[in-house]
């Protein structure tokens, strides 16, 4: 199979990204893709081996990339903010101000619903995760951060937020609920952004 030969090289063995041969990356973004879909419904002890069928590359080949399975849900969590954070410059040379915030913390909120499946990872007390908090903030609070600075100098939101009170109002409206349904975070993200806009107006000297 392709990608499946010895030698493949692990991304994160020092937390830091190396560069593989483009079709051992593709096989990795399958990997992360199909991770990411098996916790989000089965939770992080999903099957080693209905991942890899998933991702459509040998069992052996997740072992080499990720040999323990905190490995691959902290490799998992690690594409997801990344993800989340470059949307940021992408939605901000896109739309107007306002429009790229609304969207970013629609794109957000989507973030935190993935991010239900390794929960019961991320708050084991295992000490692997305990890396990733200050990467969360490190990679999300500046891409929002930007966001809000833009929607407040065009006058869209009122200046003076904060990203991480942002960040964490957000996770708290989408904590999930049986009765209300997915879309009710949703529904209480655009009660929040109306609360930005309150009282806005151009900057002095705009």
């Amino acid at each position: 199979m392709v990608g499946d030969t010895a030698g493949e090289i692990r991304p994160e063995d020092d937390g830091k990204p190396r560069r593989v041969r483009a079709d051992a990356q593709r096989n990795l973004d399958a990997l992360l893709r199909a991770a990411m879909a098996a916790f989000a419904t089965s939770g992080v002890d999903a099957p080693v081996r209905e991942i890899a069928e998933k991702a459509g590359v040998g069992i052996g080949t997740v072992y080499r990339h990720f040999p323990q399975r905190s490995d691959l849900i902290i490799a998992v969590f690690r594409q997801e903010v990344d993800a989340c954070a470059d949307a940021a410059p992408a939605l901000a040379a896109a739309h107007d101000p306002g429009e790229a915030l609304s969207r970013w913390m629609r794109r957000y909120l989507d973030f935190i619903a993935a991010k239900r499946g390794l929960a019961a990872a991320l708050h084991s007390g295992d000490p692997a995760y305990e890396v990733l908090p200050s990467y969360f903030q490190r990679r999300l609070v500046p891409a929002l951060q930007s966001l809000l600075d833009a929607a407040a100098a065009a006058g869209v939101v009122r200046a003076g937020f904060a990203a991480t009170d942002l960040l964490r109002a957000v996770a708290v409206l989408a904590a999930p609920s049986q009765e209300l349904g997915p879309e009710h975070g949703r529904r209480m993200v655009d009660l929040l952004l109306d609360g930005l806009r309150y009282g806005a107006g151009p900057s002095p000297g705009a």
